[in-house]
């Protein structure tokens, strides 16, 4: 077993973001459509531990969603 199995991070990957009310939201029902401050075709973003390490684009096929990394996003040191 290797000796990085065991260590947690936490992953998210980001569409974009908005701000609603939150009697807006306790309104939506399935299939709501969320409008995002970002176009369809803009960088989606991939945080690990708050940090944002690369971007990329969402890819679907039949009913699997992914997602292709397009780019590392570099540390300053």
């Amino acid at each position: 077993m290797s000796v990085l199995e065991g260590i947690q991070l936490e992953l998210s990957i980001v569409l974009g973001s908005t701000q609603i009310p939150i009697r807006q939201a306790l309104k939506m029902s399935r299939g709501a459509m969320i409008p995002l401050d970002r176009d369809h075709d803009a960088p989606t973003q991939v945080f690990v531990n708050d940090e944002c390490v690369a971007e990329g684009r969402i890819l679907v096929k039949d009913d699997v969603m992914s997602l292709e990394i397009t780019r590392i996003v570099r540390r300053d040191t």
